[in-house]
């Protein structure tokens, strides 16, 4: 997964916390790398809403490895894929 759409759009994102729109609704997105760039951390939470996308995404691990907080891994790989930053 490393080499993928999804790896190479999460990379892209800014760190820290920015705003991001995504399915007709603003989201405050914080994205932390750690570990050396083993590990990349991303939590949106609507504003004005109580939807929140939350992941862990291991670099290292079976080339890529994603890990969902709560949600599946579709609503994780769609929100990266498609929000587009404010």
């Amino acid at each position: 997964m490393n080499d993928s759409l999804f790896f190479k759009r999460l990379l892209s994102l800014p760190e820290g916390a920015s705003y991001v729109h995504y399915n007709g609704r603003r989201y405050l997105l914080c994205k932390e790398t750690l570990l050396d760039g083993r590990l990349i951390k991303l939590y949106a939470e609507a504003l004005g809403d109580n939807d929140i996308v939350s992941g862990n995404y291991y670099t290292t691990l079976k080339n890529g490895l994603l890990k969902p907080c709560e949600m599946s891994d579709e609503k994780v790989i769609d929100f990266v894929l498609d929000a587009t930053l404010y």
